[in-house]
This record gives C-alpha cells, structure tokens and sequence, in this order.
C-alpha cells in the first residue's frame, strides 16, 4: 500500500481526513504497530481518542488493525492524550492517542508510545516501512476490552497533590478533550472553578484550542476579571499543554512556569538536572542553579525530552511550547491537567498566587517567528547557518538544534522545525536595545543563506 509521505512527521503520524488520513491508513497503522509491539514481547495495547468528529471512525479502524496483529486492546475511548499516556503507564507499556492535538478540525493523528518509550524519528520511519509493506494478520485476533480511565487518573493526581487552601480558578478548554475531566479534577482538589467552553466540540465553536496563541485566551482575560479568579488555566485540544493567565491578564509562558515548577521540584531532589528545550528563556537555566539544581538544554519536541529525561534521570522537563514532563511524583509524561495541579499546589502556599507569578524573571522577547521554506529546506539551511555562525566572544554559539547565540544580554534562535518546512527563530534581550541588536545580528546571519527569508508570526 501506499501512504502520504507527509503523513509521518518526527514526533508522531498526522495528516488531514480525509484526503491524505483515513480509515485505511488507521487499520494499517494498528496492523504494523501491533507487529511493532508483538516483537517486543507486548501483549496489550492501549487506545483513545480527543474530540475531534473523525475520531469514532477512525479509533474503530485503528482498533480492528491492532486486532488483526494479534494484541489485545484497552480500549479507554474518549480521554485526553495525558490519560491515554497514564493508561499505557498503569495498565500495559503501549499505547496510542487518536489525536490531532491543537491543529485545525479537519486534521488528526496518532502519538504512540511503544514498551514504555515515546516512538519518534527512526521508529516512526519504520513503522511507515511496515505499513507500506502490508504485514500478514495473525493466526489468533487480539480482544478488546472497553475501560473507562478517569476516576483512577483522577483518584492518582487528588492523591498526590495537596492545595493549602482553596482556589478560585477559571478553566477555558476551548471544546477540546480537557473539558470532560480537568473542571472536576480541580474541584477534587477543592477549587472554585469556573468553566469555559468545557463541552467537548470537534468544531471549536468559541476559540481553537490553543494556549500558545495569544488571540486564544481572551475570553479567560475577560472571564478572570469578570469572577474576580486568583488565576485562569487554558488547554490545547488534546490536554497535553498548559497555558497560565495571571488576574491582571498576564500569559506566564512555559518557561517561565518552569522557574516555578524547578524551584519546587529541587526542593525534594536537590542537583537534579532540569531539562528544558533550545527555545527557552535565557533567565531559566540560572534559576535553575540558584535553586540547586542542574540546568540542560536540549533539542525540542516531547518525545526527545522524554527520551533524554529517562537517559540522565530528570525529574523534570519543560518546553516552549507548554509541555511539562513531571518524573518527581509523577510518570514522566507530559501533562496539563497534572502540570496544573502542581501549579496550584505551589501557588495555594501563597496569599497572592498571581504576585508570585508576575515576579518570575523575565526579559523582552519576540513571538515564536516563522519563515517558510520548500519541502527539505530547513535542515539544509540549517547546515549553512551553523558553517557560518562565528561570533566572537562574549558570545556562546551552541548547535545542539539549530543554531542558538546566547549574549550576556540574552540570546537569539534559528531552527529547523521537525514538523513543518520553516525555520523557526526566536529572540530574546534583557532590555529592548539588546533585543533589538540581537534580532540584527541573527537575521543578518539568517540571511547570508537566504536573502529572500520572509519573516511572520508562527501559525502552529
């Protein structure tokens, strides 16, 4: 059989329903998992779905594929992606989440976790190869069994985390999966919360379900100052990232949250490494030192935190984009409704949780900026970027992804996106002049390789 080549990203299977994923390519991909999982000795896997309308048909297919290959399946039905990830944590080592994350309604796709690991890059490249060659069924189909996850994830995190007090919180789901489990959880933990666009709607009536993007969370600004909330909590469509808004409307962005989330953690684990991904703020690895702990920076994308956070033993991981990977009392997986609960776990301690996070260091920075590329542009480009980039000291290059220039006075990015053909820049300075410099400096190396480089807002 034959697939969209474009269909097998770095981190995971995505594409668009139907034209280039469909049921056909759901059925194939449970077939060559299950193959995939058999011979590494699993019997069970895993599976659920977000909100999105594709979702029933598409699960059903993906589940007679795993069928086929002879393992059996939990089936946990509708969950969010961080539940999908508990499941394959508590009940078996495998799993796969139907999901197409924050993209746009017609998209969907599939995260899996094979024998404990997020499958990313090579694997992924693999399974495509087994799906193309079309495995046999096995002699003997698997079973499917239909579990319903939320009370024992629930009951796992009202355990865990302990509020000093009550808060009175407002939750934007934005009609992602979030909504059918994250309001309760809080409310478990003895918050007031109040709820926005909690019904789970493949369509995404109100707003897209995504945090990272400014233009989504105004109605939680608004909704914060209307209830008079110590803070707001917004999700992505399949509740894997978190946003933060502060009661004067302020977005803590993810790096800073890890500030937050470093200084706790390193309370218990002290010199633990914390890692954190190439587009975070300059002002986090020295927070991290200050709190006792060993700052990493690493590549971005989740699996390749998970994978390097098992390999040095991290108890914990962040990145840009709003994943945070909690190991210390936790799974390791990254989670926004668990992320949440231990936000607020921290900020209960405090009679003013939204001074403590407006007092977190910070710095003036770009947006994440885009420039698009021809299909296997970027890393060619990228090559060229690190060839070239000589800049004399103070500066420290690192070429760990992309090419990363840290000043004294901040820093500025160029990175070849794992998912889409653009580069993806960001830069940060300790005041707007050196912003301002920095931003100078970098586009001027981005352009040494592409003159023509037209630069715009991230899309996601």
């Amino acid at each position: 059989m034959q697939f969209s080549p474009s269909i097998f990203k770095a981190y995971d299977v995505r594409g668009v329903v139907p034209s280039t994923l469909n049921e056909g390519v759901a059925e194939a991909l449970g077939l060559a998992f299950g193959a995939m999982a058999r011979a590494e000795g699993e019997t069970t896997v895993a599976v659920g779905r977000d909100g999105r309308l594709s979702g029933p048909a598409l699960s059903a297919a993906l589940v007679r594929g795993l069928q086929s290959s002879g393992v059996d399946v939990v089936d946990i039905g509708l969950a969010t992606t961080p539940m999908l990830y508990f499941a394959a944590s508590t009940l078996c080592s495998s799993g796969i989440q139907l999901t197409g994350s924050h993209n746009p309604k017609d998209y969907n796709g599939f995260k899996m976790v094979l024998a404990g690991r997020a499958i990313y890059g090579d694997e992924i490249q693999a399974l495509r190869q087994a799906m193309e060659a079309g495995g046999a069924a096995a002699e003997k189909p698997g079973t499917v069994r239909n579990l319903n996850v939320l009370a024992p994830y629930r009951d796992r995190i009202v355990k865990d985390v302990k509020l000093a007090r009550p808060l009175k919180i407002v939750v934007d789901s934005g009609n992602g999966i979030a909504g059918a489990s994250a309001p309760g959880i809080f409310r478990a933990l003895g918050c007031e919360v109040i709820e926005l666009f909690s019904d789970v709607d493949g369509n995404f009536p109100n707003h897209h379900p995504d945090p990272s993007k400014p233009e989504n969370l105004r109605d939680l600004i608004a909704a914060i100052r209307e209830h008079g909330a110590d803070l707001g909590l917004a999700f992505d469509g399949d509740g894997d990232r978190l946003g933060i808004i502060t009661r004067g409307g302020n977005n803590i962005y993810p790096d800073r949250q890890m500030m937050l989330f470093a200084r706790d953690v390193l309370s218990r684990v002290p010199g633990g490494t914390i890692l954190f991904d190439v587009k975070c703020t300059q002002r986090l690895a020295p927070a991290i030192r200050e709190a006792g702990g060993v700052p990493l920076m690493y590549k971005t994308g989740h699996s390749l935190i998970k994978a390097k956070m098992k390999e040095v033993g991290s108890p914990l991981g962040g990145e840009m984009s709003g994943h945070i990977f909690f190991k210390e009392r936790w799974y390791g997986f990254d989670d926004g409704t668990y992320a949440g609960a231990r936000l607020l776990e921290i900020l209960s301690r405090h009679d003013d949780p939204s001074a403590v996070l407006d007092g977190l260091p910070t710095s003036f920075s770009t947006p994440e900026l885009n420039v698009k590329c021809a299909e296997g542009e970027p890393h060619v480009l990228v090559q060229r970027l690190v060839a070239g980039a000589k800049f004399p000291p103070p500066a420290q290059v690192s070429t760990i992804d992309g090419v990363r220039v840290d000043w004294p006075d901040g820093f500025g990015l160029v990175r070849a996106s794992n998912t889409t053909p653009v580069l993806v820049l960001r830069f940060e300075g300790h005041t707007p002049e050196a912003l301002h410099r920095i931003e100078g400096e970098m586009l001027a190396l981005l352009r040494s390789v592409k003159p023509d480089a037209q630069i715009a807002e991230a899309a996601h």
